[in-house]
């Protein structure tokens, strides 16, 4: 009977160590003393987040507008009736100021070609000249034309040839008014009446004359150092023109203005 009662408690002492064994090593215990901490805010952005293509843009994308390619343009203030010859070989410059008068004068009621007229202008001119030579120069071309109404007139010298046809021509364009050209190194002047260009002077900055509207005065003489006189609205081109419209070296008379290619060029009204 003991035995029997040892061999009970035998077994109930090894199963219990067998339901030891079972047990977690490791007891867990809520924590009531710390709430479980939550928030409203949305999530923070993520970069990995893929954006869906064809989404508009808020700003618009701008055409830039195409740059005008420059056209053929054209100016010619010249009329019928407007030439007038000069009577002497040393009057060009008063035919000249006759000339330029006639071109802005669109009535043709006051053309001026009377030959006495002609004789009073110059000596006009050559009274307002410094000149050893005692006749008319660009200086007193320019302030002639000015005194009667045709200015505000001033004598430009330019170092370039192209950039004093660009000078000229856009001149023209902006007062409606002729050039004097100052030929021949200075022995001689024309009038440019008009000019051709690629690119209108008041749409570029940058244009190029391809022609030039002339009178030369003292046509059809000419002479035989510089060549034929062009006949009255003639259409030069700049090689053609370049063969007697050269620098002009003020040595011959008194002034500052530098060597150059020399205009009695119109000026914008003040």
């Amino acid at each position: 009977m003991i035995g029997a009662q040892l061999r009970l408690l035998a077994w109930f002492v090894i199963l219990a160590t067998l339901l030891s064994a079972c047990a977690p090593g490791i007891t867990l215990e809520a924590n009531t003393s710390r709430p479980i901490q939550t928030s409203s805010a949305p999530p923070a952005a993520r970069d990995d987040v893929p954006v869906p293509h064809g989404t508009p843009s808020s700003t618009p994308t701008t055409v830039p507008t195409p740059t005008p390619a420059p056209q053929a343009s054209a100016l010619n203030l010249y009329q019928e009736g407007d030439f007038v010859p000069q009577y002497t070989f040393d009057w060009c410059v008063a035919a000249s100021i006759q000339i330029m008068h006639n071109l802005t004068d669109d009535t043709g009621a006051g053309t001026w070609a009377d030959r006495a007229q002609q004789g009073e202008l110059w000596e006009m001119a050559r009274a307002r000249s410094s000149n050893s030579f005692n006749g008319a120069n660009p200086l007193g071309w320019a302030e002639v034309l000015t005194e009667v109404g045709m200015g505000p007139y001033a004598v430009v010298s330019v170092a370039d040839y192209e950039e004093a046809l660009q000078t000229a021509a856009r001149a023209i364009a902006d007062t409606d008014r002729p050039v004097g050209l100052v030929m021949w190194r200075g022995r001689h002047v024309w009038v440019m009446s008009g000019f051709e260009s690629l690119g209108d002077p008041d749409q570029f900055l940058e244009f190029s004359v391809t022609g030039i509207r002339v009178q030369d005065p003292l046509y059809p003489y000419g002479d035989v150092q510089w060549g034929p006189s062009p006949a009255p609205n003639s259409l030069l081109t700049p090689e053609q023109l370049a063969t007697q419209f050269v620098v002009r070296e003020p040595r011959r008379w008194s002034s500052d203005i530098p060597t150059g290619y020399m205009l009695v060029l119109p000026l914008a009204n003040a």
